[in-house]
C-alpha cells in the first residue's frame, strides 16, 4: 500500500512552475536565500564535526541537489547538518577524515536498506504530542544556535539584527513578490558596506572553497577492523538522519496540505549521503530551519527551489565568495530568529489549548522538548517522548477496562469491558468472587477484545481457580479473531505464567 495519499490542495509541479515566470521566480529567489543561510551553517558544523568547512559545504551542494531528483518531499531543503555533524564528530577526532568519509557512505547505505524494509512505515507509531514536542524542540535549538553570535560582539549587530527582524515582520505586508529574508540580506550588507559598519561576517566563519568538489574514495583498509570502527557511528547516522528527514517532511505536508512518498525519502536520504560521501562531503539530513525558510518564508512549494539552492550554494561560495564573504551575520541570525518563532506551535502552549489537552499529552510533549533541547539529540529526544506516549497511554487504557458482576439463580456473569492486554489483564484474576460464585460462572467477552498472551494466561489462570473449587466456567461473546488467537495459546502457556 502507497504512502501517498490523496491530495487535499493542489501543488504545483516542476514543469507548471518553469512555465510560470512568476512561479519560476518565486522557487528561485527562495532557493538564493536558502543558499546563502545555508553557507554559515555549514561552515559551522564542519567545524563541530571537526573537518575543513569545504566538507561541509560540498556535503550541502551535492546533498541539496541530489534530493531534488531523489527525495520524495519537494520544497524540503537537505544539507549538512548539526545532528549529523555532532553524531560523526568522534570519528574525525579519533581515526581521520577517510574514515569519516567511510562512515557517511556506509550510513546512507544503511539508510537505503532500512528504507527499502519499509522503516518509514513507523512514523505512524510517532504520537502527535511528540511530533509537536519535536517541532517546539527544533525552533527552541535554532533560536538559541543563534545566541553565540550576539553575545561578546560590537554594538552594531545589535541594531542590524533589529533591523533585519523589522523587514522580515514589516515586508510581507507590503508585498510578498520577493522574500523578505533575501531583501533584509542585500539592503543589510548594503548599509553595513556603505557606511563601514565593523561587525562579525560570513568570511570569519571559515575560508570558503575555490574548487569543484572532487569524486573520491576514502582511503581505508577494506576490513573487518575497518568495519568495526564505522559501523556503530553509521548506523546511529542512518537512524537520526532518518528520523529528522521523515519528521521534517511529516511537518511540511502538515504546511502545504499535501503529502509525500516517505519511502522515497528514506531511500533518496541514503543516497544522497552516498553522493556526499564519494564527493568529500560529511553527510547529512533534512534541514528543518532551511526548510522553514524555503516554505514557509519563501513560498517554495518544487524542487527546483531545492536544486537550485544547491546549485546557487556552489556559484555563490565558488564565484562570489567575496561578495558573501563581506555578509553580516547579524542579518542570518535574525533570519533564523524569524524561523524559529514561525516553526515554534504557539498554539500547543496557549492556556485554553492546555486546559482542553489530557495532562498525559502535555506531559509527553514537555518531556520530548526537554530531553531533545537537554541532549542536542533527537533521536534521544522523540525516542523518549514515544516511549512515554506508549506507557501512559497504556496506563489510561488500562483503567478503561471494567468487569460487572451480576448472579442469576445457579449462574454468576461477568462482562468484561475494554481492551485487554498486559496492563489491563495482569489484575484480572483479582476481579472474581470465587468462593462466593454458584456453581456456573460465564464470563462475557463481547465488549472486549483479547490483544496479547498476558490476557490469555489471565483466562486461563481464572478458569484454573475456579476448577479447583469445581466451578464451571464458560466464556463467550469473542470475535473470531480473539477467539482464534485465545484458541492458539489457551492451555499452552504454562502453569503461573
Amino acid at each position: 500500500m502507497t504512502d501517498v495519499l490523496a491530495r487535499t490542495r493542489p501543488e504545483p509541479t516542476v514543469l507548471q512552475a518553469l512555465r510560470s515566470p512568476r512561479l519560476l521566480t518565486r522557487e528561485a529567489l527562495a532557493g538564493l536565500v536558502v543558499a546563502i543561510a545555508l553557507i554559515p551553517e555549514a561552515i559551522a558544523f564542519s567545524i563541530i564535526a571537526g573537518v575543513d568547512p569545504r566538507l561541509g559545504l560540498f556535503s550541502s551542494f551535492v546533498m541539496a541537489v541530489a534530493i531534488a531528483f531523489l527525495g520524495g518531499r519537494p520544497a524540503m531543503i537537505t544539507a549538512a547538518t548539526g545532528a549529523i555533524a555532532l553524531v560523526i564528530a568522534p570519528v574525525a577526532r579519533e581515526h581521520g577524515v577517510d574514515y569519516l568519509l567511510a562512515t557517511v557512505i556506509l550510513g546512507g547505505i544503511l539508510q537505503v536498506i532500512l528504507g527499502l524494509l519499509g522503516v518509514a512505515k513507523l512514523m505512524r507509531y510517532i504520537p502527535r504530542s511528540v511530533m509537536v514536542g519535536f517541532v517546539n524542540a527544533l525552533a527552541i535549538l535554532i533560536f538559541t544556535a543563534q545566541v553565540p553570535q550576539l553575545i561578546g560582539v560590537p554594538w552594531a549587530v545589535y541594531p542590524i539584527a533589529a533591523a533585519g527582524l523589522a523587514i522580515m515582520y514589516l515586508l510581507p505586508r507590503l508585498t510578498k513578490a520577493v522574500p523578505a529574508p533575501l531583501v533584509a540580506i542585500v539592503l543589510l550588507t548594503g548599509a553595513a558596506v556603505v557606511f563601514g559598519i565593523s561587525v562579525p561576517t560570513v568570511g570569519d566563519q571559515g575560508a570558503l572553497p575555490d574548487s569543484l568538489p572532487a569524486l573520491l574514495f576514502p582511503n581505508v583498509p577494506i576490513s573487518l577492523d575497518t568495519l568495526a570502527i564505522i559501523f556503530p557511528f553509521a548506523v546511529a547516522m542512518a537512524i537520526v538522519g532518518l528520523l529528522e528527514s521523515l519528521m521534517t517532511a511529516a511537518l511540511v505536508d502538515d504546511i502545504t496540505d499535501t503529502p509525500s512518498s516517505k519511502t522515497r525519502e528514506s531511500l533518496g536520504q541514503g543516497a544522497a549521503n552516498v553522493l556526499s560521501g564519494v564527493f568529500g562531503g560529511m553527510g547529512g539530513c533534512a534541514m528543518i530551519g532551511q526548510t522553514m525558510i524555503n516554505v514557509k518564508a519563501s513560498g517554495a512549494r518544487t524542487r527546483i527551489s531545492t536544486f537550485l539552492a544547491g546549485v546557487f550554494l556552489l556559484v555563490l561560495v565558488l564565484v562570489f565568495g567575496d561578495v558573501v564573504a563581506i555578509i553580516p551575520m547579524a542579518v542570518l541570525v535574525a533570519v533564523m530568529i524569524v524561523v524559529s518563532v514561525a516553526t515554534f506551535d504557539w498554539h500547543s502552549i496557549r492556556p485554553s489549548t492546555l486546559r482542553r489537552m489530557p495532562l498525559s499529552e502535555t506531559v509527553v510533549m514537555v518531556l520530548t522538548v526537554a530531553v531533545t533541547v537537554w541532549t542536542h539529540n533527537l533521536a534521544i529526544g522523540v525516542g523518549v517522548g514515544v516511549i512515554a506516549a506508549a506507557v501512559l497511554f497504556a496506563r489510561r487504557v488500562a483503567n478503561l477496562t471494567t468487569v460487572t458482576r451480576s448472579v442469576e439463580g445457579d449462574t454468576a456473569r461477568y462482562v468484561v469491558e475494554g481492551a485487554l492486554f498486559f496492563a489491563s489483564s495482569n489484575d484480572l484474576t483479582t476481579k472474581f468472587a470465587y468462593h462466593r460464585d454458584p456453581a456456573r460462572v460465564v464470563i462475557d467477552l463481547s465488549r472486549s477484545h483479547v490483544w496479547d498472551a498476558s490476557t490469555v494466561a489471565a483466562l486461563d489462570a481464572v478458569q484454573t481457580k475456579y476448577a479447583h473449587l469445581g466451578t464451571t466456567v464458560e466464556l463467550e461473546g469473542m470475535n473470531t479473531a480473539a477467539r482464534r488467537f485465545h484458541g492458539r495459546l489457551t492451555g499452552g502457556l504454562g502453569a503461573g505464567h
